[in-house]
């Protein structure tokens, strides 16, 4: 589990970095613009990070399903090699995933401006400046890409439905506890990233306004990487203290 949240951890502060940095850059400065390579560069981490993080919940998924459903068999399913690969395969398809949506993005011709409204390089605010011959390409792309994580999704509600079944079965109520612990963070991690992208792409047009979108955006881009650390080290007695201290003073 811990190799799996240093991995998260790595994830999250890419994501965040790809965004924050330059969004406060333009803000002290005054201005909006980003230079062509920038946006390219911005759009490709953002999508890689962004598919890592989703990856990498879907195995961490797997990993609270083995070890409350399988705990004797967790050795043998989740040894160090296991989790290598695992772990390679989540940051290799996000690569391979954020290299398709970036080459697409930026082969197509922009033919309505240059002028994003945006605060960052996102794939569909730059199908809005391109033609619409080429569009239908990455709308194929983004199927592909949105059936993969359907399928994560599935695997993520199957493996929480047999671990809410396995956790009820158990007789104390202590170790009921203590097993709905160690998944709780991770629900509510799942949760917010998976409602707010959801959300923001796949709300109804009669409510779509700039500001909703660029706070949808904020919300499934900043806030999930940013609470990830909250939620995870929240399970930790002395940090939980430590925090309820400083809130009492």
């Amino acid at each position: 589990m811990f190799f799996f949240l240093l991995n998260l951890a790595l994830s999250d502060l890419g994501s965040i970095c790809t965004t924050v940095p330059k969004t406060m850059h333009n803000s002290l400065w005054d201005t909006r613009d980003i230079s062509y390579s920038g946006c390219a560069a911005q759009l490709f981490f953002f999508v890689f990070f962004l598919s890592a993080d989703y990856f990498l919940l879907t195995v961490m998924c797997y990993d609270r399903y083995v070890s409350i459903c399988k705990p004797l068999h967790y050795g043998t399913l989740l040894g160090s090699r296991a989790c290598t690969h695992m772990a390679a395969t989540a940051w290799g398809s996000a690569f391979l995933n954020a290299v398709m949506h970036t080459g697409n993005a930026f082969s197509l011709p922009l033919c309505k401006g240059n002028a994003l409204g945006y605060f960052f390089c996102e794939i569909p605010q730059i199908l809005k400046l391109s033609c619409a011959t080429p569009y239908l390409k990455e709308l194929q792309l983004l199927a592909v890409s949105a059936c993969l994580f359907s399928g994560c999704f599935v695997l993520i509600v199957f493996s929480y439905v047999q671990i809410f079944r396995a956790v009820l079965k158990i007789p104390s109520e202590q170790g009921r506890h203590k097993a709905f612990s160690t998944c709780l963070p991770h629900l509510a991690v799942v949760s917010l990233f998976i409602t707010t992208a959801v959300f923001s792409h796949l709300k109804p047009p009669s409510i779509s306004s700039p500001s909703l979108d660029v706070t949808l955006s904020v919300l499934y881009s900043v806030v999930p990487p940013a609470l990830n650390p909250l939620f995870y080290s929240l399970r930790n007695q002395q940090l939980k203290d430590a925090v309820w201290k400083l809130m009492t003073g």
